[in-house]
C-alpha cells in the first residue's frame, strides 16, 4: 500500500507543479479579466493539493519516513543528520507553506471587492512563492541519490 500512496504522492506533486504554471500563466496572459475559467483552474489546483497533502500526511505518519524515523532515531539525532531532518522537518513544513499559500490563493480569487487586475497581481505573487517554495521542497534525485524523477514507478 506504502507503495501506490508514494506513486500516487508523486505523481500528484507533478499535477501541482504543472498546474501552479499554469495558473501563473494565466495570471499573467489575462491580467484584465478575472474569468470563470480562471477560477476554474485556481479550483483543480487547490483540490489536488490537498489531496497531496493527505496522502503525505498518511505517509508522514504512518510510513517509513516522517515520525518512524523519530521514533527510531530520536528528534535530537534526526535534527543533526541533515537527511533526516529534512524528511522530518523540512518537507513537511515546506509543502504546508506552500499549501497555505495556495489555498489563500483561493480565497483571493473568490474576493468580489477588488478589480481583476489587482486579483490576478495578488494571486500570480502566491502562485509563484508557493512554487518556489515547493521546488526547494521536493526530494529532487540531484538531491537525493537514490530517489527517482517518478517515485514509486
Amino acid at each position: 500500500m506504502y507503495t501506490g500512496l508514494l506513486s500516487l504522492h508523486s505523481l500528484l506533486r507533478w499535477a501541482i507543479i504543472i498546474l501552479l504554471i499554469v495558473n501563473i500563466s494565466r495570471s499573467l496572459l489575462h491580467k484584465n479579466v478575472y474569468s470563470p475559467q480562471d477560477r476554474s483552474w485556481n479550483l483543480r489546483l487547490v483540490i489536488i493539493t490537498h489531496i497531496t497533502l493527505l496522502v503525505g500526511l498518511y505517509q508522514y505518519f504512518f510510513g517509513p519516513k516522517g515520525i518512524a524515523l523519530v521514533k527510531a532515531f530520536g528528534m535530537k539525532s534526526v535534527m543533526k543528520d541533515p537527511t533526516l531532518r529534512f524528511w522530518v522537518i523540512e518537507h513537511l513544513t515546506g509543502m504546508i507553506i506552500a499549501i497555505v499559500l495556495i489555498t489563500i490563493s483561493s480565497s483571493f480569487s473568490k474576493a468580489t471587492f477588488e478589480s481583476d487586475a489587482k486579483k490576478h497581481k495578488k494571486l500570480f505573487w502566491l502562485y509563484t512563492i508557493a512554487l518556489f517554495v515547493i521546488i526547494a521542497s521536493v526530494p529532487w534525485p540531484f538531491r537525493f541519490a537514490e530517489i527517482p524523477w517518478f517515485r514509486g514507478f
